[in-house]
């Protein structure tokens, strides 16, 4: 059985690496998320204004990126005990665990959320309205969000065929959407796991000082 000391050295050493592995994630869901400001790596989109909502909210820059990247500095901090962090006592340094994980839960749930939406409403493309009822022929919008008795998602005979522009439209919003939304639930998992550490270490913490 680990010794008071022992068992606050290798909550540090989870710390270290649950930080790293944080800050990578975070890494990942900004440039998931810039990805998705390109379709087919083309920029005329973006400077048409011709993106779709989710991918222009940007989460996965300031949420899953930012937000967590923040926390992800905090907790590495808390690891290596540099700056403020290393003279912390055991309630600042539960607190600090407390306010990065918060922080950290919070963008990768925000994240989350808007890709699983992003998912459910499907890609922005220019697709033939008027197979919709609709008097306009053709127009950029939501077409599957219309499609009440299918889901585009499980068929993909209409991957190809409602979508006319940007090319293979449904397949990179569904790639990267999907993407993000796992590193959001790898975010989330991680948090959890800083946040029983963050607690043990507490424990351990309070006593050795017994």
């Amino acid at each position: 059985m680990l010794s008071s000391p022992e068992a606050m050295a290798c909550s540090r050493t989870c710390s270290r690496i649950l930080g790293l592995s944080l800050g990578t994630t975070a890494l990942l869901a900004a440039g998931t998320n810039t990805v998705l400001l390109f379709p087919n790596w083309d920029a005329t989109y973006l400077l048409r204004g011709l993106i779709g909502r989710h991918a222009m909210l940007g989460s996965g820059l300031w949420g899953g990126g930012l937000m967590v990247l923040t926390a992800a500095t905090l907790i590495s901090l808390m690891g290596w005990r540099y700056g403020c962090c290393r003279e912390s006592g055991p309630c600042r340094s539960m607190l600090t665990s407390l306010l990065s994980s918060s922080l950290a839960f919070l963008g990768a749930l925000i994240c989350f959320i808007t890709s699983g939406a992003a998912l459910k409403d499907g890609p922005f493309c220019m697709f033939d309205a008027s197979s919709f009822n609709q008097t306009q022929a053709w127009k950029y919008g939501y077409p599957f969000k219309d499609l009440h008795n299918r889901n585009y998602l499980y068929d993909h005979s209409l991957w190809n065929s409602v979508c006319l522009e940007p090319s293979k439209a449904v397949i990179w919003h569904v790639s990267f959407f999907t993407t993000l939304l796992c590193i959001n639930l790898l975010q989330i998992l991680l948090v959890v796991i800083h946040f029983i550490n963050s607690f043990l270490g507490l424990l351990c913490s309070l006593c050795e000082k017994r």
